[in-house]
C-alpha cells in the first residue's frame, strides 16, 4: 500500500472513529437521563407501564453498543467476557423486578466505554499529524535534464529530484548538486539547520532553507527515515499495557466462573440444599448482582476523572486515567533538550571583541550585515547587537560558509570559523573554552584579521533547574536524550542537574534508548516537543508532552503541559501518587463487599433489598472516596 492511500484510509478511519466516539457517548447520556425520568415516574405513583417503558429504553440505547461488541467478541475469540457479563447481570437484575439496578449497570459500563473509545480515537490522531508532514509530489529530473512532476511513490531509487529553496525534500537520497542549509527539525529536533553539500545525507520532510540541490534517492518513500517515525508511533500505540493483557488474560475466565456459580445454585441448589427451585433462582440472580464488577469500576474510574479534571486546572492535560495511574509509577522521566528543557531558541551568551577595537563599532558591522541574512542564528546576532544604520553593498550569500559583504568601504565576512577566522587563532583559549560548553561561534573579520566571535547557544527554561531539583527529590532519574553533539548535552546536563544525558540519538535511536531504560530503571516517562520525540513518546510507559509542541508530540503524548511548566510535572506525579492510593483503598473495599455479600447470599441471610443496598453502597462510597481528588491541594 502506497504513502498516499495509507493518508486517504487513514482519513477515513478517523472520520468514522470520531463520528462513532461521539454516538457512543450521546446514547449513554440518553440512557442516563431515561433512568432518572424512570425513577421519578415510578416514585410519583405514575402507571408502571411508563417507568418499564422508560427502563427498557434506556437498557436497549445504553446497552446496545457493549452488548454488540460483547456479542461480535465472543463470537471472534469463542470466549466470554466482562461485557456479557455486565449485559446478563443488568437482564438477571431486571427480571426479578430491580428494574433500576439493572439500568445502572448498564449506564456505568456504556459510560466508561464511550470515555476509553474517545481517548484511544484522540490518540490514534496522531498518525494523521505525521502524515501531513510528508509531501506527497516531487520534482524529478528525466534524462535530458527536463522537470516533471510526479507523485513520491513513482520515485525509484537512483532517480534525481529537484529541491527548490523552502521546499520539504520528499524522499531520502544524497546531493549530487549544490548546497544549501537543511532545517532537519523533522526528524532530529533541533532548531539549528545543517549545512549540507554535494555528497551528503538528506532525509524526507527535511526542509531545504536556501540552496538549489538535486538529490539521488536513495530510499523509497514507503522506506525513509520519517516513514519509519510513523511506523514506530502506530506500532508503540497498538502494544497492550500490562494492565490491559491482564485483564485480557483473565476477563474470560471471571466471566465463566461467574456464570457457572449461578448456573451451579439454579441447577444444583434444589438438589444439595433445602432450596426450592425459586429460591435458587432468587439466590442466583443475587449472586449475578452482586458479582458484577460494578463497583470495581466505580473503584477506579471517578477517580481517575476527578484526578484528571484537578490536573487540568493546574495546566496538566491527562488523556485518560491509565495514564494518570502509571505516571505515579515513574521511577525515571528521559527529557528532550530542545524546546522542552530550553526555550529552543538560540541566543549569544558572550561576545569576544578585538582589544584594539570598540564593541559597539563591531556589533554595528554584524547587525547591518545580518539583519539581510535569512539564517536561524541572523536574528538572535541581531536582537543582541541591535538595529543600526548604515549602508551595505556587494552582500554575498555563500551557504555553508557565512555571508561577506562590503561596510564602509571595507570588506568583512561573517559566519563559520573556517570562513571568517583569518588569524586563526583569535582568542584561542576563549574560543576551546566556548566550543567545550557546547556554544556555537559565529566569527566576524575584516580584510586582514579576526576581529570578534559571537558565542551562541539554547538556554535552559526558566524553571527547569526547580523542575529537576524536584523530580530528583522524588527519587526519579532524570535524563536527558537528544540528538545534539556530546559538548552541549553535557553542558545543558550539568546546568539543569540531570542524572546523566545521552547524546546524538535519531528517532529510532531514542526508541531503543527508552526501552533500555525501562529495562534498567522500570517505569519510564519520556517528555518532549518535537516530531521527532512522536516514537519515544509512544514507546514510553507515559509520553508527556509540552503544550507549545507539535501536533504530532501532541497527539501522540499520554499528557500535555499545557503551560509548559516543567515544575507542574513533580505536582503531577505526588496527584498520580495519591489516586493510586485511592485506587487501592477503593478495589480493597470494592472486592470486600462483593466477598461478604456473596457469602451473606450462600448463607440466605442477604435479601434482594439489601444485596442493591450494599452494591450500590460499595459503589457510591468508593466513588466519593475518589472524588476527593477534586479537591486535593496543589503547591
Amino acid at each position: 500500500m502506497n504513502v498516499q492511500s495509507v493518508t486517504h484510509e487513514k482519513s477515513h478511519v478517523f472520520k468514522r472513529a470520531s463520528w462513532y466516539e461521539h454516538i457512543e457517548l450521546i446514547m449513554a447520556l440518553i440512557s442516563g437521563v431515561l433512568i432518572v425520568l424512570a425513577y421519578i415516574a415510578e416514585t410519583q405513583g405514575g402507571a408502571p407501564w411508563i417507568h418499564v417503558t422508560l427502563y427498557l429504553s434506556a437498557f436497549f440505547i445504553g446497552g446496545y453498543a457493549k452488548a454488540k461488541e460483547g456479542i461480535s467478541d465472543t463470537i471472534e475469540t469463542k470466549s466470554l467476557n466482562v461485557e456479557l457479563l455486565m449485559i446478563i447481570a443488568a437482564i438477571g437484575a431486571a427480571s426479578i423486578g430491580y428494574w433500576m439496578e439493572g439500568a445502572i449497570l448498564i449506564f456505568i459500563f456504556a459510560l466508561s466505554g464511550a470515555l476509553e473509545t474517545y481517548t484511544m480515537n484522540k490518540n490514534e490522531r496522531a498518525l494523521e499529524s505525521l502524515m501531513e508532514l510528508q509531501p506527497e509530489q516531487a520534482t524529478r529530473l528525466t534524462d535530458t535534464d527536463e522537470l516533471e512532476v510526479v507523485h513520491i511513490d513513482d520515485l525509484r531509487v537512483g532517480d534525481r529530484i529537484y529541491v527548490r529553496p523552502g521546499e520539504r525534500i520528499p524522499v531520502d537520497g544524497k546531493i549530487v548538486k549544490g548546497n544549501a542549509s537543511v532545517e532537519e527539525a523533522a526528524i532530529t529536533g533541533e532548531s539549528v539547520p545543517v549545512d549540507r553539500q554535494v555528497g551528503d545525507d538528506v532525509f524526507g520532510s527535511s526542509v531545504n532553507l536556501n540552496g538549489v540541490l538535486t538529490i539521488e534517492v536513495t530510499k523509497l518513500a514507503t522506506e525513509t527515515l520519517f516513514q519509519k517515525i510513523i511506523q514506530m508511533v502506530q506500532q508503540a500505540q497498538e502494544e497492550k499495557s500490562p494492565s490491559a493483557q491482564f485483564i485480557d488474560r483473565y476477563e474470560g475466565r471471571y466471566v465463566q466462573i461467574v456464570l457457572f456459580s449461578v448456573a451451579a445454585i439454579i441447577i444444583l441448589g434444589p438438589f444439595f440444599t433445602s432450596w426450592s427451585l425459586e429460591t435458587s433462582i432468587y439466590r442466583g440472580m443475587i449472586l449475578l448482582v452482586v458479582a458484577s464488577p460494578c463497583a470495581l469500576v466505580a473503584a477506579i474510574t471517578p477517580a481517575a476523572l476527578a484526578a484528571i479534571a484537578s490536573s487540568a486546572k493546574h495546566g496538566i492535560l491527562f488523556k485518560g486515567g491509565a495514564h494518570i495511574e502509571n505516571m505515579g509509577r515513574l521511577k525515571a522521566i528521559a527529557f528532550d533538550k530542545t524546546g522542552t528543557l530550553t526555550i529552543g531558541k538560540p541566543i549569544v551568551q558572550e561576545a569576544l571583541i578585538s582589544p584594539s577595537l570598540e564593541e559597539e563599532d563591531v556589533n554595528r558591522i554584524v547587525s547591518l550585515i545580518e539583519e539581510h541574512s535569512m539564517h536561524p542564528l541572523a536574528e538572535a546576532l541581531v536582537s543582541y547587537t541591535g538595529k543600526h544604520t548604515g549602508e551595505m553593498t556587494h552582500f554575498k550569500d555563500i551557504t555553508g560558509s557565512g555571508i561577506e559583504a562590503t561596510i564602509d568601504g571595507t570588506t568583512y565576512r561573517v559566519g563559520k570559523q573556517k570562513f571568517a577566522d583569518r588569524s586563526g587563532d583569535f582568542f584561542k583559549h576563549d574560543v576551546e573554552r566556548l566550543k567545550e560548553a557546547g556554544h556555537t561561534l559565529v566569527f566576524i573579520s575584516d580584510e586582514s584579521r579576526t576581529i570578534g566571535a559571537y558565542a551562541l547557544r539554547d538556554t535552559l527554561r526558566p524553571e527547569a533547574k526547580v523542575a529537576i531539583q524536584r523530580l530528583n527529590d522524588l527519587g526519579i532519574a532524570t535524563i536527558m536524550i537528544t540528538g545534539d553533539n556530546e559538548a552541549t548535552a553535557r553542558a545543558i546536563a550539568n546546568e539543569a542537574g540531570l542524572t546523566r544525558y545521552i547524546a546524538e540519538c535519531l528517532p529510532e535511536e531514542k526508541v531503543s534508548q527508552i526501552k533500555t531504560l525501562r529495562e534498567e530503571y522500570g517505569t519510564i516517562g519520556m517528555i518532549g516537543d518535537g516530531i521527532n520525540d512522536a516514537p519515544a513518546l509512544a514507546t514510553a510507559d507515559v509520553g508527556i508532552a509540552m503544550g507549545e509542541g507539535t501536533d504530532a508530540a501532541l497527539e501522540t503524548a499520554d499528557v500535555v503541559l499545557m503551560k509548559n511548566d516543567l515544575v507542574r510535572l513533580s505536582d503531577a506525579i505526588r496527584q498520580s501518587r495519591k489516586l493510586n492510593r485511592i485506587v487501592l483503598q477503593n478495589v480493597v473495599f470494592a472486592l470486600g463487599v462483593i466477598l461478604v455479600l456473596i457469602a451473606t447470599n450462600i448463607f440466605e441471610l442477604l435479601i434482594m433489598p439489601f444485596a442493591v443496598v450494599g452494591h450500590e453502597g460499595s459503589t457510591i462510597l468508593v466513588i466519593l472516596n475518589g472524588l476527593r481528588l477534586l479537591t486535593s491541594s496543589w503547591e
